[in-house]
């Protein structure tokens, strides 16, 4: 895996966490509230990290309003 930033790792961190507790589903926006980073910000580095995370699957879920994204433990 690549260096990663102070930023990806508090989203990684964050979304571990929370599947360790059982959550699958979430938005942009309300990572960035637990993370301290503004909705585009952590909607830009998913992708990314979905291909660079090698403890847990982010995968593009589904677009209503705004994406959802489904991360479950590799």
């Amino acid at each position: 895996m690549s260096e990663m930033s102070e930023e990806d790792e508090r989203i990684l961190s964050y979304l571990r966490d929370s599947v360790s507790r059982g959550d699958r589903y979430f938005r942009a926006k309300n990572i960035a509230t637990k993370v301290g980073l503004t909705a585009k910000q952590v909607g830009a580095r998913l992708p990314r990290l979905a291909e660079q995370s090698e403890d847990v699957d982010i995968e593009k879920w589904g677009r209503a309003k705004s994406t959802t994204w489904r991360v479950t433990p590799e």
